[in-house]
């Protein structure tokens, strides 16, 4: 053939990102392609997002990882959805829990039914139709059930908080032991082709000349390769997302192992609280325009369910994506691509989907640009999809008390998020785009939870009585309240079934 399959892949970096792609990529192309691992154990690894979303099943199921020896080797625990203290307003929580809400009735989705009831007071909470929100609520967790036919036992969905570090090295055992290389040592140089600008080979730190036909960067937010090297550029969002400096520090364990994430609106910004078998993660994610370095830090340690088990540290970053995911015969994956905070658990996936990606749009050696550039239009679109639904949390506040959230609720947005938020305050319309990430139930979750009321529901939702109406919410409500009564504790669950070993 006389254009062949790429055989040559370096990927710089490891980590999340650098050995989740090794991992992926040994399997899907079956030892075919010769897949090297760059890394410096000097070079320390962000590893900030200890919490994912559902999708992360899936990248398991491909690499054939079982569950429960997964959470062992990760101190994991279960996640159902996160629940947002302080959002609204001060004193406001709700939960943005995964899966479905209510079950469907007739012509219009659920949320249109209860919409309408809710307006005459014959509605309870939406988190009382949704099973996952519920089963969080009580702190109970069992995976799904596809045994139990027209059951919301069906519906419930999970993800996972794991420490990050154990999943890369965790990953990294699978990579290796399915025939990845590892190099130690630190790139100094990337020399590139006087023809087109690609990369040609990596200049190591011992002098070793690393040669490829692609090379995937995963060297984090200083993007070696990507920008570095071939100077792509990188897109600013600061201006609708603020925040730019996160601390991160581990406490002792809580009493109660909660399935879900905690993110808590303080007066500059968030906390993050991610439980694992062994220890709390936590973070403070803010802008450091409203408030100092030292007064960060005394608002996180003031915060903590147990004593700090190290000194936190500090990270700094600018929200925003690289202007190409994909320049020359270079691909960016993880925050080398681009960088949104971690509010909604996205970065794992975002890892996910651009290596899903990538093996969608597997190269030859002489690389079709038409595919690049439709590589590059579906991360775009991704990365701004995310970035609406991740904005939408600060411009939907009502807080007074801090001018960092007035400003927030001031500002100007994206078109594209003004439209899905003027759709849904109009007539309680929720707007999926292709396929985007976030779903209806995710938007409305955060839209509800965050006070923003539609004028008026759906008008074929009047085609039912509203007795019928009502007796359909009542029966949702009780068959999940039955259902959440029979299930497990979430550390009972875990106890039996993945605890991982004390040292």
């Amino acid at each position: 053939m006389d254009n062949p399959m790429v055989k040559e892949l370096v990927i710089v970096g490891g980590g999340t990102a650098g050995w989740m792609t090794a991992a992926a990529l040994v399997t899907v192309l079956r030892g075919q392609v010769s897949i090297r691992v760059v890394e410096s154990d000097e070079i320390g690894i962000v590893g900030v997002g200890e919490a994912t979303i559902p999708m992360i099943q899936r990248f398991n199921r491909v690499l054939g990882i079982d569950e429960n020896e997964f959470l062992r080797q990760t101190q994991g625990t279960f996640k159902l959805g996160i629940e947002f203290v302080n959002w609204g307003k001060t004193g406001d929580r709700y939960m943005h829990g995964f899966g479905k809400i209510g079950q469907d009735l007739w012509t219009v989705n659920f949320d249109q039914y209860w919409q309408k009831m809710r307006r005459s007071g014959k509605a309870d909470e939406l988190a009382a139709y949704s099973i996952t929100r519920m089963a969080a609520k009580s702190n109970k967790f069992m995976p799904a059930r596809q045994d139990v036919e027209n059951s919301p036992v069906n519906d419930i969905a999970h993800a996972y908080h794991f420490d990050a570090s154990l999943y890369a090295r965790y990953l990294r055992g699978i990579a290796e032991s399915r025939g990845v290389r590892r190099t130690e040592g630190k790139v100094v140089r990337c020399v590139t082709s006087q023809e087109d600008g690609s990369v040609t080979h990596l200049v190591m730190e011992n002098g070793e000349q690393i040669n490829a036909e692609l090379f995937i960067d995963c060297s984090g937010f200083r993007g070696l390769l990507i920008e570095q090297c071939l100077q792509t550029g990188y897109e600013d969002w600061s201006h609708w997302l603020p925040c730019d400096r996160a601390l991160a520090v581990p406490c002792a364990s809580a009493p109660a192992l909660l399935p879900y994430t905690r993110s808590t609106a303080h007066r500059a910004g968030w906390q993050w609280r991610i439980p694992l078998q062994h220890r709390i993660g936590n973070g403070y994610v803010y802008c450091s325009q409203y408030v100092s370095d030292d007064e960060a830090v005394a608002t996180l340690l003031a915060n903590l369910d147990g004593e700090a088990l190290a000194e936190p540290r500090m990270l700094r970053f600018q929200t925003g994506m690289r202007k190409l995911a994909w320049n020359k015969n270079v691909v960016a994956i993880g925050l080398s691509g681009g960088f949104l905070e971690p509010l909604e658990s996205t970065s794992i996936h975002l890892i996910q989907s651009a290596i899903a990606r990538l093996i969608t749009f597997f190269p030859r050696r002489q690389m079709n640009q038409t595919d690049v550039a439709e590589y590059n239009r579906q991360s775009r679109f991704e990365y701004e999809r995310i970035r609406d639904f991740v904005i939408l949390h600060y411009k939907v506040n009502q807080r007074t008390d801090a001018d960092f959230w007035k400003m927030c609720s001031d500002m100007r947005v994206p078109e594209s998020l003004e439209h899905k938020i003027a759709l849904y305050r109009n007539n309680g319309r929720l707007l999926r785009i292709d396929n985007e990430l976030f779903a209806e139930e995710a938007w409305l979750q955060v839209m509800e939870g965050q006070n923003l009321r539609p004028a008026i529901y759906h008008p074929l939702a009047d085609l039912l009585p509203d007795s019928e109406t009502e007796q359909y919410l009542q029966s949702v409500k009780q068959v999940i309240a039955n259902c959440v009564a029979a299930m497990p504790d979430h550390a009972a669950y875990i106890q039996q079934y993945c605890a991982a070993a004390r040292s």
